[in-house]
Parts: structure tokens; C-alpha cells; sequence
């Protein structure tokens, strides 16, 4: 490949996710589907991946739940660069791994016993296991994926949205989906 045909190779691995909030009052609100970043440093992950780097550790580590900036509830945020490293929140919550479910799918959003090259990552969020704010509720606006590389937390994918206001007797399902 001639160096200026690098340029040529666009933007390949995506990802979506959706939120299914459950209210304490027993009420559901589907947010949909909606486009997420995967930022530079998951292709770092996966060339060191693919190069068989033994400091890889493999897949997905850790979920982390950010508060993002109070600004972003009147001027939506922009959208994060993929050069991203971090949350905004400086004190996000995190989940680990062993507390997500990762299942590969088909092209139909199907589970499959096999690898693809599609996977989802889901979580369920209690509102009573959050930090809860003054206001009574835990402000969510941003989330992000994480692996390990070297000792050190590489964001995988990430996310800014408008507030979600989940309150202690509320439940978050999040689902996300990656295509590599």
C-alpha cells in the first residue's frame, strides 16, 4: 500500500447503543438506538491484538458511568473526539467487566454461541447503587468502554448524551453494540 492510500481506509469499527430506563414507579422509557464513538485507542488495542502484544489483556474491562458537564442539559455536547482517553467526570462510577454481559451476534442483533465480528455489551444499572445528588437522582451523561493495555486504561468507545436523571428506586439497561 502506498503511504497516501492509508487515507483511503475510513472510519470502520462503529457501534450503537441503547438505554431502557425502568422507572420506580413502574413506568418504561425506550430511548432507541442511537451512534456511539470508538475512539483511537480501541485500534490500538486491537493491532496490539492482532500483533499478539502479550501485554494485552483481553477484551473489555470496565464501564464507567460520568456525570459530564451540567452545561450539556442546555447546549447539547458535541461529540466526542475519537482521540477521547477519558470521561469528562473525573470520579465517574466504574463497572467491571465481571458485571457486564458480553455476547457476540449475528447480523440480526441475534446471540450466537460463535465469535463475530459483532458484539454487545450490556449492563444493568441500579439507581440505589449510584452516587445519589442532592436533587435525588444520579445525572448521567456520558459513558464510556474500557480495556487494558500495559497496566493502563484504554477507552474503547464513548459517549455523550442529554441527562438521564435515574433515581434510587430506577434501573438503567444499557445495551451497546461494537462492529469491528
Amino acid at each position: 500500500m502506498r503511504r497516501d492510500d492509508v487515507s483511503r481506509i475510513k472510519d470502520t469499527p462503529q457501534g450503537i447503543y441503547h438505554d431502557l430506563i425502568v422507572h420506580g414507579d413502574g413506568r418504561y422509557q425506550d430511548r432507541g438506538w442511537c451512534s456511539n464513538r470508538v475512539v483511537n485507542r480501541c485500534r490500538i488495542l486491537l493491532a496490539a491484538f492482532m500483533r499478539g502484544d502479550s501485554r494485552v489483556a483481553p477484551g473489555v474491562q470496565l464501564m464507567a458511568l460520568g456525570r459530564g458537564e451540567p452545561s450539556w442539559d442546555t447546549t447539547p455536547p458535541e461529540s466526542p473526539a475519537a482521540s477521547a482517553q477519558a470521561l469528562v467526570d473525573a470520579s465517574p462510577v466504574t463497572i467491571a467487566a465481571a458485571d457486564l454481559d458480553l455476547a457476540y451476534l449475528d447480523a440480526t442483533g441475534e446471540s450466537l454461541g460463535e465469535a463475530s465480528h459483532r458484539l454487545q455489551v450490556s449492563v444493568t444499572v441500579i439507581g440505589g447503587d449510584l452516587p445519589i445528588a442532592g436533587d435525588g437522582t444520579f445525572p448521567l451523561r456520558e459513558f464510556g468502554l474500557f480495556g487494558r493495555f500495559d497496566g493502563e486504561d484504554y477507552m474503547i468507545d464513548y459517549v455523550r448524551h442529554p441527562v438521564i436523571h435515574i433515581g434510587s428506586g430506577d434501573t438503567l439497561v444499557r445495551r451497546i453494540r461494537l462492529v469491528f
